[in-house]
């Protein structure tokens, strides 16, 4: 078996060169991490349950027209994926006062936010990823004008979708982050949805309890982290009732395949 050529090795997963120009495999790791990387741990099985949920997000929302990097999930902890080049910002979504906006603010965590906010952090471990503003993005050139109306009108848009999906299964979306990329064809770019989308970037409330189903469990040393991650699998109809494990959801698929 040839080894492939690893691109990259973030916090939470690795990437890979891909089997085709302008592809990459993206592979989903049980680390986990907190604070900037200042909290390290395992989550036992994590990196199934966010390739399986980041599909099943990542093909609903290419349903509905939004561009993103995902092509198809290859098995158990990758995905093929195509090659973007990352804008050096993370896109934060809140719809609901918490982390370090209700701390940065004083509000109590849980507050609905009279609108939806929009917040832009820097991509930069070293500097704690600080929030910025579109004027430092504008000038610095982390991105164009256009770039940012293309991605806060994907963001909003991406929300939107969310917010339906999970309220239909009674869970709240309180906030998430979004990554995005830039494509080429010759001397065009366009940006496009790229990174992941799981509980490993957003807050998932349950609505009737608000218990938290997300890294907030490890955050705060909950436990119960697999559960929770479990759980919203569980809800989006990717682990079939009475299956606890993410053994047992490999057991199903293969069994599944025969």
């Amino acid at each position: 078996m040839t080894r492939r050529r690893q691109i990259y090795e973030g916090k939470a997963k690795i990437l890979y060169e891909g089997p085709e120009p302008g592809t990459l495999i993206q592979y989903f790791k049980d680390d986990a991490t907190a604070f900037n990387a200042q909290k390290k741990g395992t989550i036992s099985g994590k990196g199934v349950l966010n390739n399986r949920i980041s599909e099943h997000v990542f093909t609903l929302l290419g349903n509905i027209g939004v561009p993103t990097h995902f092509i198809r999930r290859l098995n158990m902890r990758e995905q093929l994926i195509r090659q973007v080049e990352i804008v050096p910002i993370e896109v934060v979504i809140r719809n609901v006062a918490a982390g370090s906006l209700a701390k940065r603010l004083g509000l109590e965590e849980g507050l609905q936010l009279p609108r939806t906010i929009i917040e832009y952090y820097y991509k930069d471990d070293a500097l704690g990823d600080p929030l910025v503003s579109e004027e430092h993005i504008a000038c610095f050139g982390w991105a164009s004008q256009e770039e940012m109306h293309d991605i806060a009108d994907m963001a909003i848009r991406v929300n939107d979708f969310m917010s339906g999906l999970f309220a239909g299964v009674n869970v709240r979306l309180v906030d998430f982050k979004l990554e995005f990329g830039r494509v080429y064809d010759n001397d065009y770019s366009r940006i496009i949805l790229a990174d992941e989308i799981s509980p490993d970037g957003c807050r998932l409330w349950d609505m009737t309890t608000n218990e938290k189903l997300d890294k907030d469990r490890f955050r705060q040393d909950l436990g119960g982290e697999v559960e929770a991650y479990q759980e919203i699998a569980r809800r989006l109809g990717l682990l079939p009732e009475g299956e606890n494990t993410v053994l047992d959801m490999a057991e199903h698929r293969k069994n599944r395949g025969k």
